[in-house]
């Protein structure tokens, strides 16, 4: 159990060292440039020691994902400028977009780094604890 009362100066500056030294997740060496930097950007957004080593292969998949994403949007931007655009093509390209924007939601929600998961009914930030007891 933990101490009663309230935590001691000493207490909450080495948890924030513990946390400060703490290294973000290094972007595996099969990923891109365009990847690796959508893996820069989240792992910054989240507390150092969010990802785990379980869901790092996650977060490939969901970069790998952003940038397919990225790639069909600009296929449908040039696609609605081009005359000869059949209508099954022009569909086809929705389906796909749809299809990655889907898998990408399901894959922030498991990793939780949307704002559903850190964001409670009321609009307050939730506090985000491991043991319900720690507030």
């Amino acid at each position: 159990m933990g101490d009663r009362g309230r935590p001691s100066a000493a207490s909450i500056l080495s948890e924030a060292a513990r946390l400060e030294t703490t290294e973000r997740p290094h972007p595996p060496h099969d990923l891109s440039d365009e990847e690796v930097e959508i893996w820069v950007k989240v792992a910054a957004s989240q507390k150092s020691d969010w990802f785990t080593d379980g869901n790092l292969p996650l977060l490939a998949q969901y970069c790998r994902h952003c940038v397919q994403a990225r790639r069909v949007a600009e296929w449908i931007e040039k696609a609605t400028g081009d005359s000869k655009l059949r209508v099954s093509d022009y569909a086809r390209l929705l389906t796909m977009q749809s299809r990655e924007t889907r898998l990408m939601i399901m894959l922030a929600t498991k990793m939780r780094i949307t704002q559903q998961s850190v964001i409670n009914n009321r609009g307050n930030k939730r506090s985000v604890s491991s043991k319900p007891w720690e507030g």
